[in-house]
């Protein structure tokens, strides 16, 4: 017979897989540092955690030898409620990323496409390949923000089915602005709204509401950020009515998990403690940047999310990179088109600030990375 790895599908064998962040307990042995020594800057993660009122609550589980509630009811209606929205038009997932698989598993045929804005989220491109969906990539501009006119023409001639649009983006922290979202939203294609780091932008900023008035409109939202739910998974979506009813025939009966239910919905619970938190973040990001401004070799984008994109001039960001993880702090290293040179900071608490701050001084009079 013939060998069993001549039936793996052929173009899974080329493509590159993703390459996510390391957990603290690998990152820790390959330092030779404790837990408790290491500053995680590098995955955008809330430094807080979640609640007690949450940690109470998984302690708590009833049930946990059940299957779960495969329409998660509790969940979304608790959803629907913090959001005055039809529970009817949300969809909860393993994680937004679920959700971003489940629309291109709805959507495309093989072959067919998506528009693609990079710099940003690579989970776009990487559910695209493994869907076997082409990528139609418009760049943008060296601000970050959209160039929309190449966006529609691309949209007009190439035809993809599906644009995403994260919003901040990832890895700037940059807003779409409401009349560019309108112009998107006039074009022949379905737009995916990702809102992962909402909760850090000005008030009345996300889109949630205009899914109800515009059936070419998804937005995408998650606990992982704001509600320190990162290592349970779980995030959630709003759908035009059209489209959700054919999301419940194809996604996983069981994809949220009682325990990450749980959490979400003692988070609802306690919604206004997690803002509190993320007030202090926001503070936070804003001491960081005029910190990261004084450092003469790194130029810091304004960000509306919880992390500052970093361009590093006259020293080399891996070398960086690898430095401050010397150090046990741990940022994003990026070596990709728009983004050479370039690193990204999650904001942390003010101890995590001031020793990064430390570090980065020491770098720079360090004559070795001057090289």
């Amino acid at each position: 017979m013939d060998a069993p790895e001549t039936y793996i599908r052929s173009y899974i064998k080329t493509m590159p897989g993703y390459e996510p962040i390391l957990p603290f307990e690998v990152v820790s042995d390959a330092l030779g540092l404790p837990i408790e020594k290491i500053i995680k800057l590098d995955a955008n993660e809330n430094p807080y955690g979640p609640l007690p009122e949450v940690r109470q609550t998984l302690t708590e589980l009833p049930f946990i030898h059940i299957y779960p509630d495969p329409e998660s009811r509790v969940l979304r209606q608790a959803i629907a409620d913090y959001h005055h929205l039809p529970v009817e038009n949300i969809l909860a997932g393993a994680g937004a990323d679920e959700l971003l698989d489940l629309l291109m598993r709805a959507f495309l045929e093989p072959g067919e496409a998506i528009l693609n804005c990079p710099p940003t989220f690579g989970m776009y491109a990487f559910d695209a390949e493994v869907n076997r969906a082409r990528v139609i990539s418009v760049p943008r501009r060296s601000d970050f923000s959209l160039d929309v006119e190449a966006i529609a023409r691309a949209i007009h001639r190439k035809r993809p089915k599906l644009a995403f649009i994260a919003s901040p983006n990832n890895p700037d922290g940059s807003l779409i602005p409401e009349e560019v979202l309108n112009r998107l939203l006039s074009l022949p294609v379905m737009v995916i709204l990702d809102e992962a780091y909402i909760e850090f932008a000005p008030p009345e900023t996300s889109r949630m509401r205009a899914v109800l008035t515009h059936p070419n409109l998804v937005v995408l939202r998650t606990f992982s950020k704001w509600a320190g739910l990162a290592g349970l998974r779980v995030g959630y979506g709003v759908f035009p009515s059209w489209l959700i009813a054919h999301l419940w025939k194809i996604k996983q009966p069981y994809n949220v998990s009682v325990a990450a239910s749980a959490a979400a919905v003692a988070s609802l619970r306690h919604a206004g403690k997690l803002l509190e938190i993320c007030q202090l973040l926001l503070a936070e990001r804003e001491r960081l940047f005029r910190a990261l401004q004084s450092i003469p070799w790194l130029y810091p984008y304004p960000s509306q999310a919880n992390f500052i994109l970093c361009r590093v001039t006259g020293l080399p960001a891996q070398a960086v990179k690898q430095a401050l993880a010397q150090a046990g702090i741990l940022v994003r290293y990026f070596d990709k088109p728009g983004l050479q040179d370039h690193i990204r900071i999650s904001v942390g608490k003010p101890e995590h600030t001031d020793a990064l701050i430390t570090e980065l001084e020491r770098i720079g009079a360090a004559e070795d990375l001057m090289d």
